[in-house]
């Protein structure tokens, strides 16, 4: 998938994952987001969860985006991360 399509897409779902998983997607790094991904790549995506949210809202999340994308996902919860992996994140990351 184009890095455009995927954003295009991720766009388009904001408003029905802040609603239904109490979660803010905040853009995509890694391989798609440098356009390196291969065909098994997953698609990384940051996302930070509000208050209230739960393990359980995380998991359907990522696979209801899964279903969306058709494609695997891994989702990294920006407040959450690591110190010394932040700049691998932000230096690849394509805003929503």
């Amino acid at each position: 998938m184009l890095l455009n399509q995927l954003m295009e897409i991720l766009k388009s779902l904001k408003h029905e994952v802040r609603r239904k998983y109490k979660a803010e997607l905040r853009g995509v790094f890694g391989s798609h987001a440098r356009e390196e991904a291969g065909e098994h790549s997953d698609i990384d995506i940051l996302v930070e969860f509000e208050e209230g949210a739960t393990l359980f809202d995380l998991s359907e999340m990522g696979d209801f985006l899964e279903e969306k994308l058709q494609h695997k996902v891994d989702l990294v919860c920006q407040s959450t991360v690591r110190e010394e992996i932040r700049p691998y994140i932000y230096n690849d990351l394509v805003s929503l």
